[in-house]
């Protein structure tokens, strides 16, 4: 996720980092490209491009509009409620905190750490990391077993030692029924997340949008070059500019748990979590908190 200050006028106008147009600088030269031939072949030949009027383009462009905007906010839709997910997550993960003092340290200590573990483990399964390796690096070796889904196995192990507890007497029912709630709502959270990474935006409603938008572009610069000569590379590049900007950014809201720069930023948020639950087992020294770099947060 970027971020950064609220940028100026100056910036505004001149910034590249975090912007789309290194995506589709490629897409532009194109557009410059196919502009400046038909500016050229229009003063050659006068008249060539008399019977493609404006008009066309101006209803095309407006359909095109609403259609991208509906997508855009499909993504954005996708891309918030993700957010929201793990915003339920950390509740939840300080709600368990909280309710597990009832244990003694050694158990809530494996409580803890089995929350950090989850959150690490949900992170690396959402990107295709490693999620096993994820896992094992904040829970002691063995407590959670090989399978196909080894973050739903570390929710299955702190819901055994819970029960372990309930059955021992240490704890009431009434403390293990709240408890378990905890546990459902991360395993809430990791089934939503899974549904949005296992669902993207259909592919024949991207593309129809990527054909026209490219069409769109290409052919432009045909209706505006026999009346505005050169000046009409200033138009289809400002409309290329938002068009193809707006698709980028499309995609990388549609994938909202991955490592492009506009993507959630879940290391720094699995790094808030791991040191809330260390913090809450007395361990010190905290690892410290993630830090943007080069204006972004991963």
């Amino acid at each position: 996720m970027i971020v950064r200050d609220k940028p100026g006028l100056i910036e505004v106008l001149f910034a590249l980092r975090g912007t789309m147009l290194p995506r589709i600088i490629g897409r532009l030269v194109v557009i410059a490209a196919v502009g400046g031939a038909a500016v050229f072949a229009a003063d050659l030949h006068p008249g060539i491009f008399a019977r493609i009027g404006a008009i066309p383009f101006t209803l095309i462009g407006l359909a095109l509009s609403i259609f991208m905007s509906f997508r855009n906010n499909a993504c954005y839709d996708r891309w918030w409620e993700g957010r929201k997910l793990w915003g339920a997550l950390i509740i939840a993960a300080r709600s368990l905190a909280r309710q597990s003092q009832v244990f003694d340290d050694e158990t809530r200590a494996v409580l803890l750490s089995g929350v950090a573990a989850f959150a690490a483990g949900l992170a690396a399964r959402l990107r295709g990391g490693d999620e096993a390796a994820a896992i094992a690096t904040r829970l002691p070796d063995g407590l959670v077993g090989d399978g196909p889904n080894p973050t739903d196995a570390v929710l299955s192990a702190m819901g055994r030692t819970i029960q372990r507890a309930l059955r021992a007497g240490r704890i009431d029912p009434l403390v293990w029924a709240r408890l378990e709630d905890q546990l459902v709502a991360l395993s809430q959270v990791q089934a939503g997340c899974e549904r949005i990474a296992a669902t993207p935006v259909p592919f024949a409603y991207s593309l129809l949008l990527h054909r026209t938008a490219h069409v769109f572009c290409l052919t432009l610069p045909m209706a505006l070059a026999g009346t505005m000569g050169w000046w009409a590379l200033v138009p289809s590049l400002l409309v290329g500019y938002t068009f193809f900007g707006l698709d980028a950014l499309g995609d990388q809201l549609e994938e909202p748990f991955g490592l492009e720069p506009n993507d959630l930023p879940l290391d720094a948020m699995v790094r808030t979590i791991e040191r809330e639950m260390l913090g809450a087992a007395g361990v010190t020294p905290l690892p410290p908190l993630l830090a943007p770099v080069g204006g972004v947060l991963l």
